[in-house]
């Protein structure tokens, strides 16, 4: 069941270029703005992305609260927003942020601290070293 999404105050212009899921939302970016450090990816609607552009925080819609999160308001690990971009499709949300502290729920700086195996490409054998 999809439910309709709340009343948004976030500008028509940019409102009509969103490409979002059947559930109303779009997958946000978080990188540090100075580093380029992939911070984590959350998801946004129209007003949580209207509340990030004018607060200058990171808000976020949390799909399983269904309730709105503003990063840091409760752990003190703040993303102070430098920029928004949209990607050319319009399906995806770059939010360029300042982060103080760890930006995973875990307590690590980046979500994207996972080893991972890299291989080449189809033949499932481990990558050469460069």
């Amino acid at each position: 069941m999809t439910s309709t999404p709340p009343p948004s105050s976030l500008d028509p212009g940019i409102a009509a270029r969103l490409k979002r899921g059947a559930d109303g939302l779009v997958p946000a970016v978080a990188q540090q703005y100075d580093t380029g450090e992939v911070l984590m990816l959350g998801w946004m609607d129209d007003e949580a992305l209207h509340r990030t552009l004018t607060t200058g925080r990171c808000t976020y819609w949390s799909r399983s609260r269904r309730e709105y999160w503003v990063k840091g308001d409760t752990s003190g690990h703040v993303q102070h927003v430098k920029s928004v971009a949209l990607d050319c499709d319009g399906d995806t949300v770059l939010v360029r942020v300042d982060q103080t502290g760890a930006a995973c729920h875990t307590g690590d700086r980046t979500c994207f601290d996972a080893d991972v195996l890299l291989t080449d490409a189809g033949s499932g054998a481990p990558a050469a070293d460069q």
